[in-house]
């Protein structure tokens, strides 16, 4: 999906405006699971109505991928898998799907923004996108991740 020579070359021009960044460009990815949902959710974060998002737990075990840290750089990719954006990390807890809190749904900048919007939109994404065969549980661990626009493009 993505190319890596244009994430090189985006990382570059980023680091041209910011030269304290590390060299190495960060790990690049689009939020979703297909291109509209990924361009629609960028849209969110580029008007600054996005601060937040939410995966499970059980994906990043069943892929190894690694949980997000506070302090780490992403690069967000549009539908495309063209570069767009670099965010920063700021928060992350672990909770309950059960227990996210109205303040993360509403940082999540989707739909009306309540709690009730969040529930229903993010149980049908994780009983249809999963990737670990669990699937949904109202009680699964969910990564509650906050983050900062560092540059967008």
């Amino acid at each position: 999906m993505n190319d890596a020579a244009s994430i090189v070359a985006f990382w570059r021009d980023v680091r041209d405006s910011e030269p304290t960044l590390p060299e190495a460009p960060p790990e690049a990815w689009a939020f979703g699971a297909t291109p509209a949902h990924a361009d629609d959710l960028l849209a969110l974060v580029l008007e600054g109505r996005k601060t937040g998002t939410a995966s499970s737990l059980w994906d990043y075990e069943a892929t190894l991928d690694p949980v997000p840290r506070v302090g780490e750089l992403s690069i967000v990719l549009d539908g495309s898998g063209v570069p767009r954006a670099v965010l920063e990390t700021t928060d992350v807890v672990t909770v309950p799907f059960d227990r996210v809190t109205a303040e993360h749904a509403h940082a999540e900048g989707e739909g009306d923004r309540t709690l009730d919007h969040w529930r229903t939109v993010h149980e049908r994404y994780w009983r249809a996108h999963s990737e670990n065969p669990r699937g949904f549980a109202p009680d699964m661990p969910v990564v509650c991740e906050r983050f900062r626009v560092i540059h967008p493009n």
